[in-house]
């Protein structure tokens, strides 16, 4: 039903997801000139360009939250180029100590056997 080729990395990126992993999804599934674009801008700017900005994103991450535990679900096939991905992150901000259960929707779109943009929604 689905084009092998994206249902291989779909499952690919949710499986590092769950491992605790992204790096090695990035190098491995993302294109050099991939686009990240969040729901609402957090201090970066909503959109990323380029694969070294987006693992500039997640070491932010990284340095800004001590993450509780996380569910990773999907992914969701969409067509021939698509698929979604549904985030639940339980995280402390380490500069604020604020702790919240997070929810967000990941959109990923996929050309030439790459990850070319991820676009993320927020549970309000």
């Amino acid at each position: 039903m689905f084009d092998e080729n994206l249902l291989k990395i779909a499952n690919t990126l949710v499986g590092y997801c769950k491992d605790g992993n992204e790096a090695l999804g990035l190098n491995e599934l993302y294109a050099k000139n991939a686009v990240s674009v969040e729901a609402a801008d957090q201090g970066g700017g909503v959109e990323t360009n380029g694969l070294d900005a987006i693992h500039g994103k997640h070491e932010w991450w990284r340095n800004a939250f001590d993450v509780h535990g996380a569910n990773v679900e999907g992914p969701f096939m969409h067509g021939s180029d698509r698929f979604g991905v549904i985030f639940e992150i339980d995280a402390t901000n380490k500069e604020t100590g604020e702790r919240n259960k997070m929810k967000e929707f990941g959109v990923y779109t996929v050309n030439d056997g790459k990850i070319v943009r991820e676009e993320f929604f927020y549970s309000a």
